[in-house]
């Protein structure tokens, strides 16, 4: 998990009027309009908008009289590296992504609030498919999950040499699928043990996972991954009187990976069951291999895992139980 959702780069009200919770650095109109001279030696800056506050860093919108807006990023100085990843990923999916992604603009190491690691970049129209998916129906569900999957699908075109975790580079790569997926499950399920999981799920986890080890196997080769693309993540904004997808943010998690492991989180963070989503979804993304569901419910079953692992690793119990279940559900 990335520690919340930190990559709100999005155009859009204000809906709190303060500050966003976080690790408190403060980002005044003064302060943004220091920042973006560089870039904008005359900004004269109007308003500057709180939008995610997280464990990692802080997202500010910043409203500038005759300038689009944009939005200015402060990294936590624990997770500054983080910084060069978001650059990195979003530099290889500039030319892929059709203008759906945020541009990164200028990043510093230092010299924000607090003399932290701040990027500036630019703020894409809309909110959230979270912010507004309550209230729409099941068409229209249907056909936003289906652009989200053509998204899906376009940030798969870019190839990757190894597997493993993405920062400016794949750190500790695995030659093959199978190892790579093999370490991650040992990973996660020592967490699960560490952090007090039930024993009986542990070894019905660990069973599931050897049955279906050899379908890891038949992914030949890693693409970039998202590894994070909820409805928090993807934008829509209303373009001819109906909801579109601007596009999609928050990169922090990018894995170069079997492209079903990506598909699998959105289908277990966002899809949940709802057959219209996940009809769209499938749709807009193009033609599966014909082993999917067997990879796909794998992944599932490891997201599921990876979820219950940061849960508890942060002491939030409340969701823990109904998190239980389904990896019960996916294990069996």
């Amino acid at each position: 998990m990335s520690g919340g959702p930190n990559g709100g780069l999005s155009r859009r009200k204000a809906v709190d009027g303060g500050h966003a919770p976080g690790y408190g650095a403060r980002v005044t109109p003064a302060t943004a309009a220091r920042l973006l001279r560089p870039l904008v030696p005359d900004a004269s800056v109007s308003d500057v908008v709180a939008r995610t506050g997280g464990r990692l860093s802080e997202v500010h919108e910043v409203r500038l009289a005759g300038h689009p807006p944009l939005i200015v990023k402060v990294y936590a100085d624990e997770w500054r590296w983080k910084q060069e990843k978001e650059r990195h990923v979003y530099g290889l999916l500039a030319e892929h992504s059709g203008g759906a992604v945020p541009e990164i603009l200028h990043c510093a190491p230092d010299g924000g609030p607090d003399g932290r690691a701040f990027t500036v970049m630019t703020c894409l129209d809309g909110v959230p498919l979270s912010e507004v998916s309550g209230r729409l129906d099941a068409a229209t569900h249907r056909r936003l999950y289906g652009a989200t999957g053509a998204h899906l699908a376009t940030v798969h075109r870019v190839a990757q040499e190894t597997f493993g975790y993405v920062v400016t580079g794949v750190v500790d790569p695995e030659p093959t699928n199978a190892a790579y997926m093999t370490r991650q499950f040992d990973k996660k399920l020592a967490e699960h043990a560490r952090l007090g999981g039930d024993p009986a799920l542990h070894d019905a986890v660990r069973r599931a996972v050897d049955r279906g080890a050899a379908a890891f196997g038949r992914c030949a080769a890693p693409v970039l991954c998202h590894d994070d693309l909820h409805e928090g993540n993807v934008l829509v904004d209303r373009v001819g009187g109906r909801w579109e997808v601007t596009g999609f943010v928050d990169v922090e998690n990018a894995v170069a990976a079997d492209p079903l492991l990506d598909l699998a989180k959105t289908l277990r963070y966002s899809v949940r069951g709802d057959a219209d989503k996940r009809a769209g979804l499938l749709e807009g993304y193009g033609r599966l291999p014909d082993d999917a569901e067997e990879r796909l419910a794998l992944y599932e079953l490891y997201h599921a895992l990876e979820l219950w692992d940061w849960f508890a690793s942060v002491g939030d119990t409340a969701p823990l139980p109904g998190i239980a279940d389904d990896l019960r559900r996916l294990a069996g």
